[in-house]
């Protein structure tokens, strides 16, 4: 006990001196902390508001999804319901369709939501005004999302039409429970009387369409004892249910996905800012050498030693992490304002105790972690120092000590990434794929020393010699800025050039012609009239495709509900219970390329039916050629086998079908038409859109305008959440670089010293630190540039499946902007310096 308090008060007094640079190198944990300790604290308020607003997140107990009409057993099990003593109830269909805005001529896809009874039984619908949530229940009247009745100048009072009925605008939907505000821009709501929708004509066949059950059960009656004993009878009807707490689940499932991602971004930044807390400790015990062997010499031990700058390191720790959590839970604060259009619930502010202590235990744990190799050099340090001036490096640790601390450093963040993740796989992956990145960056930055080492001149140029000269002087930071800058640069690209992708491939229809509208929801008897319509507009018909739902029965043998009860089957479940919308045709479309087998046309009856099956879908079934298939063709057994897997291209806007049928086998089956055009601008779609919707009311229309619309709102509010937590990446690079220059200021001095006592002016010096930066800059951007598209390039093809296609001026505008943020940030760190007369630096050293 003697010992450590000795050791505490040797850390103490040895830290006077420099206690204000010592004190820099905490600053590189603070922001990764902060950020960890942000997302923790956010995660669980978020749960508690999800727990807290659970009844509201649904609006009722129990909700009944059936895609078709409720018929036999699923209708007498909504019956019993009813019948339940206590039991509220409400229904809805809800399905797409165009909606006219007659006062503007305006058209819109929209989802429409028919309303009977009084839902929602928890929470409100939230309107303006706020009466207009009963009242349009009363007559013919629509609620509509306000962000649409904002894009069509239409006004409360005004008419809109859906299908063949005029409703009166009753009020502006603002909020509906459990919807996050994104729903709005994806898919924007209009609310009737549910007595309404069959009189607009729209529910026609084929018509995709959910009808939904809505319960409030008394406190006697468990929502899911009830659901379950519902299960059986839904699942034979392909239809499902959803209670309280399966809604929690599922949203606690996403939140979870999206926090263990934001943690892992924030995780980036600790691990960068740990790369500054080596490079720190590295170049502060370099110049402690002097001292410690002085402590060698009056009979310190070297494990004393060791301690005495250990528990600096450990307090230093202490203090960054504690400012850190503090940081974070004020950030805390700001996170639900920056991810609010993805929360369906409000989430309440509170610092949790939890997640401010594992983030402190972490900020000190990474501390010792990561300065562990430099402190145990320490011991290594002789006596023989005292009077060996010419030796000035930190003594290397030994190969084996550097194994083990190497190893615990890829265990610690192994285990983190697991925690998070709870996949060995993609645990691999995620710490392979770092580790390759670190190592890239470097070995860039030993080769930027190397090369620069070999190249410097003997003579030239003084200003650009000593400038390239600094980047491998004793004590530098190039490969401490080089880690931290390059993979913040990276983050921040990768992320910009995965959005501009998406964009660009939803952009690509606008290009050689291609469609650029698609008309969907055509019955049989409208085809001839739709068509004519359509080129009496000078539009040309690309496509008219027929369209006939069907269900998976049977698969190699074994019915649907045989492979759901096997929990060993490695069967996606929407592969098995959706609704396969499927043509019929003989020939490959345009997007199309067959990679197996052939197209096997149909000779008529008694002959063999062969589909043919996307390559993705055929792989995620794991389907191969001849493999037997059941489907339920609207009450009819078909029996087809897998003759030829195709490969999609859906970068065209173009109808593309997991299963297609061969001509002549279909021709007789229910179904309707999507028909394909090009429109050649905005005015000739909307004057056609118009006077389609007037004339057609129940069909339906997906143009590129709305997609590039609602692709560049959606992209552009996710790309900001991840621009948010990527920005910790970076300032953590920007507080690396500033405290890295900070604590080597002893080295600079000296060499400002020097340089001016030779007689270089102020103005030389600073053009040698602005030659040493913009290197560093340009270093540091071009490998992170190239990280950023090597990761970018993987991305699309393993997780987006497009190609990739990049620009170049983007990216020349993102190098210039962080070299000159680099160039910037150092310049401004070394006036210090520059202002300080030589004489004045003499003296203090002196002293």
């Amino acid at each position: 006990m003697d010992n450590f308090l000795w050791l505490c008060q040797m850390a103490w007094r040895d830290s006077r001196r420099h206690r204000a640079r010592m004190l820099l190198f905490i600053t590189s944990i603070v922001v990764g902390i902060a950020a960890l300790v942000a997302i923790w604290s956010f995660g669980v308020n978020l749960a508690e508001s999800i727990e807290q607003e659970a009844n509201e997140l649904l609006g009722a107990d129990l909700v009944v999804n059936c895609r078709q009409e409720p018929q036999g057993a699923v209708e007498s099990v909504l019956d019993s319901i009813r019948s339940l003593e206590g039991v509220r109830s409400a229904s809805e269909i809800n399905f797409a369709s165009m909606v006219l805005f007659p006062k503007s001529n305006g058209t819109r896809l929209v989802q429409i939501r028919g309303l009977g009874g009084d839902f929602p039984f928890y929470g409100k619908l939230e309107t303006e005004p706020t009466t207009a949530a009963s009242r349009f229940r009363q007559g013919p009247y629509a609620l509509v999302e306000q962000t649409v009745l904002l894009q069509f100048g239409a006004e409360v009072g005004d008419s809109i039409q859906v299908g063949k009925l005029h409703f009166v605008i009753a009020g502006a939907l603002t909020k509906v429970p459990g919807q996050a505000g994104i729903a709005a821009t994806v898919a924007p709501a209009v609310y009737v009387p549910l007595e309404y929708i069959e009189a607009t004509g729209l529910l026609t066949r084929g018509s995709r369409l959910v009808r939904q059950y809505y319960f409030a059960l008394p406190a006697n009656i468990d929502a899911d004892a009830l659901g379950k004993s519902l299960r059986p009878t839904l699942r034979e009807a392909n239809e499902s249910y959803e209670t309280v707490a399966m809604r929690k689940q599922t949203l606690g499932n996403v939140f979870a996905f999206l926090g263990n991602f934001l943690n892992l971004v924030a995780f980036i930044a600790l691990l960068l800012g740990c790369v500054g807390v080596a490079g720190a400790v590295h170049v502060y015990l370099q110049e402690k050498m002097s001292t410690v062997a002085v402590l060698r010499c009056v009979g310190t031990s070297s494990q004393q030693v060791f301690g005495i700058f250990l528990i600096q390191i450990i307090g230093l720790g202490l203090i960054g992490a504690i400012l850190g959590a503090s940081l974070g839970s004020l950030i805390q604060w700001v996170l639900p304002q920056v991810l609010q259009s993805f929360l369906p619930v409000e989430v309440s502010y509170r610092p949790v105790l939890s997640a401010w202590l594992l983030g402190i235990l972490i900020g000190v744990g990474v501390s010792v972690l990561f300065a562990a190799l430099p402190l145990l050099a320490v011991r290594k340090v002789s006596p023989l120092q005292t009077i060996r001036a010419g030796v000035e490096s930190l003594a290397q640790s030994a190969p084996l000590t550097k194994v083990v601390v190497y190893g615990l450093i890829v265990l610690f963040v192994s285990g983190f990434t697991y925690s998070q993740l709870g996949r060995w796989r993609e645990t691999m992956f995620f710490v392979l794929g770092l580790g390759a990145m670190w190592g890239l960056l470097s070995l860039t930055a030993w080769g930027v020393m190397r090369l620069v080492r070999l190249i410097v001149p003997a003579e030239g140029y003084f200003v650009w010699r000593q400038g390239l000269a600094n980047l491998y002087r004793p004590n530098n930071q190039t490969q401490t800025l080089m880690l931290t800058l390059g993979l913040g640069t990276a983050l921040i690209s990768t992320l910009y050039l995965i959005q501009q992708l998406l964009l660009g491939q939803v952009s690509l229809a606008d290009r050689d012609n291609q469609p650029n509208m698609i008309l969907f929801d055509i019955q049989s008897t409208q085809l001839k009239e739709v068509r004519e319509f359509t080129e009496s507009y000078q539009l040309p018909v690309l496509q008219l495709v027929p369209i006939v739902t069907m269900r998976l029965e049977e698969f190699q043998g074994r019915k649907r509900n045989q492979w759901l009860e096997d929990s060993t089957a490695d069967i996606p479940r929407d592969v098995l219970v959706r609704e396969y919308r499927v043509t019929h045709r003989d020939t490959l479309a345009g997007n199309e390329a067959l990679v197996a087998g052939r197209l096997h046309p149909y000779r008529g009856a008694g002959d063999s039916i062969f589909v043919s099956l996307s390559d993705v879908h055929a792989r995620r079934m794991g389907a191969k050629l001849g493999d037997e298939l059941v489907f339920d063709v609207q009450g009819v057994q078909m029996k087809t086998y897998v003759g030829s897997l195709r490969q999609l291209n859906l970068t065209r806007i173009e109808t593309s079908f997991t299963v297609v049928f061969p001509s002549g086998v279909l021709d007789k089956a229910p179904q309707f038409h999507v028909l394909i055009t090009r429109v050649p601008d905005k005015r000739s779609a909307a004057t056609f859109q118009q006077a389609l919707v007037a004339k057609f009311p129940n069909v339906s229309i997906v143009d590129l305008d709305l997609i590039l619309q609602t692709a560049d709102k959606v992209l552009g509010q996710i790309s900001f959440v991840i621009q948010f937590m990527a920005f910790f990446s970076i300032l953590t690079g920007l507080v690396v670089l500033v405290s890295s220059l900070l604590m080597s200021r002893l080295q600079r001095i000296r060499e400002s010293v020097l340089l001016r006592t030779l007689g270089a002016s102020r103005p030389t010096l600073l053009r040698i630190y602005a030659v040493e930066f913009f290197l560093l800059g340009n270093a540091a951007t071009l490998t992170g540039l190239i990280l950023a598209l090597g990761a970018s390039a993987l991305l699309a093809k393993f997780v987006f499946l497009v190609p990739f296609n990049w620009q170049w001026l983007p990216l020349l505008w993102l190098y210039a902007g962080f070299v000159i943020l680099i160039m910037s940030i150092g310049l401004l760190n070394t006036r210090g310096i520059l202002q300080r007369s030589p004489l004045a630096i003499l003296r203090t050293e002196v002293a």
